[in-house]
């Protein structure tokens, strides 16, 4: 096999996406024959020596695709981070599997896991594409002003993210897929507590 880029040969090993990856290797965590890697190395994962936090990189994995409904509470990563469980954990599989995207800790809903790599990259990279959506349940109906808000998009770390439509109508928020917050609906229950769900 010829040399290929470091990050892919991990993604494809079920280390995570390739962002993920590339996180390992800038962290110091790879190393390619007994020498700390770098961004941008190559490597033949038949001939070179690939180790991640001191363990050889092993064949790649059968590939492992699991659809969870996650419940609030849970946070969408595949190592703890504190006392509460992981989605990972809520599995219970043998693999090193680790989530597509994620859903906040008190959010709920669809969330895929997997060792694949390469699909994890073609479904949450930005170039491909690929349309978002979410459904939130708020204690009330949003004001005019947070409708424009979220027209306008929040910033987060890699840049802003705005929805592509929102209107409000007798309690309902409507926002088209492909943002950050992309649909939202008034609960007409005051107490009900705000959770959200990706479709």
């Amino acid at each position: 096999m010829s040399a290929e880029r470091l990050q892919k040969i991990l993604a494809r090993a079920g280390f995570g996406s390739r962002r993920g990856c590339e996180d390992l290797i800038r962290e110091g965590r790879v190393s390619v024959n007994g020498r700390t890697a770098e961004l941008g190395s190559s490597a033949d994962p038949e001939r070179d020596d690939i180790r991640v936090d001191g363990a050889r990189l092993k064949p790649a994995a059968e590939r492992v695709y699991v659809a969870l409904n996650k419940p609030m509470g849970v946070l969408s990563a595949a190592r703890a981070q504190d006392d509460r469980p992981t989605v990972v954990e809520l599995v219970g599989l043998s693999e090193r599997l680790f989530p597509v995207g994620r859903l906040d800790a008190d959010s709920e809903g669809l969330l895929l896991l997997t060792n694949d790599g390469e699909m994890s990259q073609r479904l949450t990279h930005p170039r491909y594409g690929h349309e978002r959506e979410y459904r939130v349940l708020l204690d009330e109906a949003p004001r005019a002003e947070q409708l424009e808000s979220w027209r306008r998009g929040i910033v987060l770390p890699d840049g802003a993210r705005a929805s592509r439509h929102a209107s409000g109508s007798n309690g309902r928020a409507i926002a088209a897929p492909g943002s950050a917050w992309s649909c939202a609906k008034g609960a007409s229950d005051r107490s009900a507590k705000p959770r959200a769900c990706s479709v």
